[in-house]
């Protein structure tokens, strides 16, 4: 049984033989597709889907060279990355789920002139019964997490990408459980600044990948998109996964940071943190947060500047530390709320909103201790800051309550062991070991070394009776 198919990227070069389908550009007979048993559905792996096959690989006098069916295992590889014959890349490309095909490879699209002894001679056509089991697409999460899959469906052209603030010009389309939720056509935004709702987070990661012309899928886990809440004006529910179908149009090149000289970082900065604080009032935290890092990347290295360009340097990079302790804090990321705080006092060693984010922080962690301080420090350096008075009364409170609690424990815990001495009806053998602990025995050193091996072991020196004296006993 023979069809014509087409490749990954749209190839339509597939060309009907009268042994086969032709599969390559140029019609030159150099991978010849023979379909044994038809596949599912109509979807085919794409460029960089990792994709699971068996295969029995022959050569064309029918002497096996290599079987994943002997060694009972699928062989697994990303496709049109080279990680296999050219065959392959073209052959697997055309395929559909299940589908069993046999592929006739000739030298130039296999192993060449010089073949791959011992197995397979120089110049040698190879015949492939390859199976196709699942592909999965190109995982390009920043974590590697699976949060953002990619399947090349039209290979772009050049090399470059669209980098950070990058303007841009798709068209695109979302899904969620086949759904189409919204579709736009020749979109333009710039990214990192875009308020559009659909152009979530893991859409912009995306299209930093994405070349000129490229058109692929991108399938977005819930942590890249709308989250746990989901988005309840859009219509989205929580946790959904969504599909876009996005093609890049064109976009602007921008320069990189180690391209820009310190004034253009100094002015992009400012920009930056401008746009930040606009999100942030606008309610979109992390797009805010991504633009307050980027005065960071802008800024963090200009260390060495003098007079007024260090001035201008370190009040921006004192307001972007503080901002992003802010959105941390929408976030619920304390850790790095108290970080930012702690890098903005470095700078500013009196700033009181410094000490004031740092406090919630410490005070959502419940270390009261730590935000009773800070919230003390806000109050020596703006005594009639009331937020900071009103927190002061909630810290002690909490730190009276958590002494309180202390108490009745410690209380409790005496009350136990005096209940359970008053029950002894045995006399006191005078063993520091009381009922309701239990003396020592041999059952219980089970597992453990004699004491003897212990101190060889781990050469533990104990401090005896004599301490003051410098004259310490092992044990």
């Amino acid at each position: 049984m023979t069809s014509v198919e087409s490749g990954a990227g749209g190839n339509e070069f597939p060309h009907e033989t009268t042994t086969g389908v032709d599969l390559t550009e140029k019609h030159d007979g150099g991978v010849i597709k023979e379909i044994i048993r038809e596949g599912e559905g109509e979807d085919r792996p794409a460029k960089g889907d990792k994709v699971s096959v068996h295969y029995v690989g022959t050569l064309l006098d029918g002497t096996k060279f290599d079987s994943s069916r002997d060694r009972g295992e699928q062989f697994t590889f990303s496709l049109g990355k080279g990680q296999v014959i050219k065959a392959w890349d073209i052959g697997v490309a055309s395929m559909r789920k299940g589908e069993v095909a046999k592929l006739t490879c000739r030298a130039d699209y296999a192993y060449g002139e010089g073949g791959s002894p011992p197995k397979i001679p120089p110049n040698a056509t190879l015949v492939f019964e390859v199976e196709l089991f699942s592909w999965q697409g190109e995982d390009i999460s920043p974590n590697k997490d699976n949060g953002i899959i990619r399947s090349i469906l039209t290979e772009g052209v050049g090399h470059q990408t669209p980098s950070d603030y990058a303007a841009v010009q798709i068209n695109y389309s979302v899904k969620h459980e086949q759904q189409v939720l919204h579709e736009s056509k020749a979109a333009q935004f710039v990214l990192g600044e875009v308020e559009d709702p659909y152009i979530v987070q893991g859409l912009e990661i995306a299209l930093k990948k994405m070349k000129t012309k490229e058109h692929s899928k991108f399938t977005i886990s819930p942590a890249y998109a709308f989250g746990a809440e989901g988005n309840k004006e859009l219509g989205i529910g929580p946790n959904a996964v969504l599909t876009y179908d996005v093609e890049l149009i064109s976009f602007e090149k921008t320069k990189k940071v180690y391209e820009m000289e310190t004034p253009e970082k100094l002015e992009q900065a400012e920009i930056r943190k401008a746009k930040g604080t606009d999100l942030f009032k606008k309610g979109l935290i992390e797009k805010a947060r991504a633009n307050y890092n980027t005065v960071l990347d802008y800024l963090d290295g200009e260390s060495s500047l003098e007079g007024e360009e260090k001035e201008r340097r370190d009040a921006l990079v004192l307001a972007a530390r503080l901002n992003l302790a802010a959105c941390e804090l929408k976030l619920g990321n304390d850790a790095e709320a108290i970080k930012h705080c702690s890098e903005a006092l470095e700078i500013s060693p009196d700033n009181p909103k410094a000490y004031f984010r740092r406090a919630q922080a410490h005070q959502n962690r419940k270390d009261f201790d730590k935000a009773l301080k800070d919230y003390q420090q806000v109050e020596i350096l703006e005594p009639d800051n009331k937020a900071a008075k009103n927190q002061i009364i909630v810290c002690k409170r909490k730190l009276q309550e958590l002494h309180q609690q202390e108490k009745k424990l410690y209380a409790n815990m005496f009350s136990n062991i005096t209940q359970q001495r008053s029950q002894k009806t045995e006399p006191d053998n005078g063993s520091v070991f009381r009922d309701g602990i239990g003396e020592w025995s041999n059952d219980m050193a089970a597992g453990m070394l004699p004491l003897d091996q212990e101190v060889a072991a781990f050469g533990d020196v104990m401090p005896g009776p004599d301490n003051n004296t410098g004259n310490n006993h092992k044990y």
